[in-house]
């Protein structure tokens, strides 16, 4: 199950962290009015595949929408280009949100960076201080103070391009993680116990759903537009020199602000000015 425990002399096993299991009741009862009524159905599973892929097919029985599912664990957690999520039993948050749009997928421009936004207000709150790194990242700073993946958003989407449109949100967040658990990942990532030590899971969740089904409800008619400058105030690589990875094709700019359609503008070594538009790219800063 990935969690750690100790040995404790003349005593036996405990848990090295502390753990606040999943409770949909305690979630719902943290939860405003107003979240409560945009709200359908909520859904806490002790072990699923992936929490979007349940979601989808809650879409494919004709439910879906309003409602949120979230996993003390996930075998098949996966985030943008395929990658793999790692999820240890009860130490991540798990959520997934689903939502139905009537106006295509032209009005879901800009959509993760929004998620991306929600996040860091909510854990801005606690205390924290994560910076976004486009187009689906947020970062925190990690043992050694340098700027590491907190947290994943996957937005999956599927219906007409030019009419009503289902969409599931992902979002994966470490909220503890051992030397070990870092080490086996292999690549720099950030716990949000770092930073908020004693947390409480189910307080946290409950912000969560209540900040994204905010958004949700009012994105179709204010668009990305609404969160632009929130988006540009936390980002994690604003003017600095960048690695931008398109394909196999790889070139060196520097990066400027995201528009009003979630668009990252660059400013290439040549001078030149483009746009980067999601999809298959990924960016690095450049030491």
């Amino acid at each position: 199950m990935g969690v750690a425990v100790e040995a404790v002399k003349g005593r036996g096993y405990q848990l090295a962290q502390p753990i606040e299991p999943l409770d949909g009741a305690a979630i719902v009862a943290h939860l405003p009015a107003d979240a409560r009524h945009l709200l359908t159905r909520l859904l806490v599973e002790d072990q699923l595949a992936s929490s979007n892929a349940y979601l989808r097919e809650r879409f494919q029985q004709g439910a879906g929408h309003g409602e949120v599912c979230l996993a003390e664990s996930q075998t098949a957690g996966r985030g943008r280009r395929g990658r793999s999520w790692v999820t240890p039993w009860g130490q991540s948050l798990i959520l997934s949100v689903g939502w139905r749009f009537e106006s295509g997928v032209i009005a879901l421009e800009g959509l993760s960076l929004a998620v991306g936004v929600v996040t860091a207000q909510v854990l801005e709150a606690y205390g924290a201080q994560p910076m976004l790194k486009w187009p689906n990242d947020v970062l925190l700073p990690d043992h050694s103070g340098e700027l590491a993946k907190l947290a994943g958003i996957l937005v999956e989407v599927t219906g007409d391009a030019a009419g009503p449109c289902e969409v599931v949100i992902g979002i994966g967040l470490n909220l503890f993680m051992n030397d070990a658990q870092r080490q086996a990942i292999g690549q720099p990532v950030a716990a949000l116990s770092d930073a908020c030590p004693g947390l409480g899971r189910n307080q946290l969740a409950a912000e969560m759903v209540a900040g994204l089904l905010a958004m949700l409800s009012t994105f179709e008619k204010s668009g990305f537009q609404a969160w632009q400058a929130e988006w540009n105030q936390r980002h994690a690589f604003a003017n600095q020199p960048i690695h931008i990875l398109q394909g196999k094709q790889g070139c060196e700019a520097t990066a400027g602000d995201v528009d009003a359609s979630g668009n990252l503008w660059v400013s290439e070594e040549n001078g030149q000015s483009r746009r980067l538009a999601g999809g298959e790219i990924s960016i690095r800063r450049r030491l």
